[in-house]
């Protein structure tokens, strides 16, 4: 588990930024600092600082699933049988090995650990990945397995509204 990071300071300036790179990744430095109200010089050294400091920790491009064949998603929960550090750590290791899960988050609720965001193909493929992959792991003692009928939205930015207060 990571250390809690203290809240990083940010002004206005740092907070337009991080709102308009969120949704335009690959603004040129110009174009974002006649949005923000700065010079370039600048702009692009808030932009290096908000890098450095962890804030933005990356870019990238958002991809068609449904267009590369991956027709099916599904979110599977995951009970384990034991709450011990090396069991989770097995656990995470192995569904990390696996391409089609695509977001696995450590969850409470429900009696369930974990919930796994997969794409695969179709229901053959899902099958597979259940029963050759996820369902050999030790420890797992249930899936329980919810199939999306259409995603509504997702990938919203993280408003820094909230920095404020």
């Amino acid at each position: 588990m990571s250390e809690r990071q203290p809240g990083i300071a940010i002004d206005r300036y740092d907070r337009h930024i991080l709102e308009i790179l969120q949704t335009e990744g690959r603004i040129s430095n110009q174009a974002l600092a006649d949005r923000v109200g700065l010079s370039p010089s600048p702009c692009l050294r808030r932009v290096r600082t908000l890098e450095e400091s962890g804030l933005i920790t990356g870019y990238q491009a958002q991809v068609d699933a449904r267009r590369l064949g991956y027709r099916l998603m599904a979110l599977v929960h995951i009970s384990m049988d034991r709450h011990t550090p090396e069991r989770f750590a097995n656990f995470e290791q192995r569904v990390a090995a696996l391409p089609e899960v695509i977001e696995c988050l450590m969850i409470t609720g429900q009696e369930v650990d974990y919930q796994l965001k997969i794409r695969v193909e179709d229901m053959d493929d899902y099958q597979r990945l259940l029963l050759e992959h996820i369902t050999p792991i030790e420890g797992v003692t249930g899936v329980h397995s919810n199939f999306v009928l259409r995603p509504v939205f997702g990938n919203r930015p993280i408003s820094t509204d909230l920095v404020a207060r």
